[in-house]
């Protein structure tokens, strides 16, 4: 069973820490009083001091713009910071930073077999950015590599579901790799969703960047889908040119122009196919005699 959002172990609860200002200006005020103390060599005391000081100043830490930092204590997760600024929390704080913004992952050509074995090669652009830090900081050991991993397995599943193209008659609306574009994308955009929740990582767009057949049968699978293309354009032909016959007939015979007996209908049907339908251009013969010579 798929765990939902409040399955996990970890979700991000916000922390909001000290202004780092005024915690800077009692720091200030210490390293004054250090000096002294070791001016007027005080020296122990100065030592107690700047002991504290130095404690005092490694609380201090940035959130810039897109940023923010995990805080945990002692293996204990406290929250999240995402407010930019500079702020000062618990120098025994752990403070990890997690960038928010949005990252590209150009994944590498990959060469799979399509649902009906076509070896193909494929590759997609991710685009993904953290949005639940705690999970992206605990759930997984490194959520950029899991993004990366995760994405491959996603495409090669892809690629694997659906054919390059389709060449089945029986199944003539099925989504292919070359010809649902829309389809595909979102395809692929939802399965790396569901894989990439665990991490707190959102996708904000998948596409594929690169659909090839292999190189192995590149040069048959161009001759087959020039082929189809041919029979496909003929097949219209053949269509268009039955109808301008059958409509040539119809004017002949509403405007008794002619009258034709069955073979020579046949005979006119014959002449005009050959016309319509040839891919060279025809050459007229004209006719001396009479209709039936």
């Amino acid at each position: 069973m798929e765990k939902t959002y409040s399955q996990y172990t970890h979700q991000e609860k916000p922390f909001v820490p000290m202004s780092g200002y005024g915690i800077l200006a009692v720091a200030m005020l210490m390293l004054g009083a250090i000096v002294f103390l070791f001016v007027f060599r005080q020296i122990f005391l100065g030592v107690a001091v700047s002991l504290v000081w130095g404690v005092l100043v490694s609380g201090f830490f940035v959130v810039n713009p897109n940023e923010s930092r995990v805080i945990t204590l002692f293996g204990s997760y406290i929250g999240t910071v995402k407010a930019n600024g500079f702020w000062w929390a618990n120098p025994f704080f752990a403070k990890k930073e997690i960038s928010l913004r949005a990252r590209n992952l150009n994944g590498e050509k990959l060469k799979v077999n399509d649902k009906v074995g076509n070896p193909i090669e494929i590759a997609a652009v991710i685009v993904w950015q953290v949005e639940e830090t705690a999970r992206a900081a605990f759930e997984v050991d490194n959520y950029v590599n899991f993004v990366s991993v995760q994405s491959e397995a996603a495409v090669r599943n892809l690629a694997s579901s659906c054919p390059y193209d389709n060449f089945s008659e029986t199944e003539p609306n099925e989504i292919t790799l070359r010809g649902g574009a829309e389809k595909v994308n979102k395809m692929l955009e939802d399965e790396l969703s569901a894989r990439l929740e665990r991490a707190g990582v959102k996708v904000i767009e998948a596409r594929i960047s690169h659909l090839a057949y292999a190189p192995e049968i590149a040069s048959a699978m161009l001759q087959r889908q020039q082929a189809s293309a041919v029979i496909a354009a003929r097949k219209l032909i053949v269509e268009g040119a039955v109808g301008m016959v059958e409509m040539a007939l119809e004017k002949l015979s509403e405007k008794n122009v002619v009258q034709l007996d069955e073979e020579r209908k046949a005979t006119m049907v014959s002449n005009l196919l050959v016309v319509l339908c040839s891919d060279k251009s025809a050459s007229p013969v004209v006719n001396t005699g009479t209709l039936y010579n």
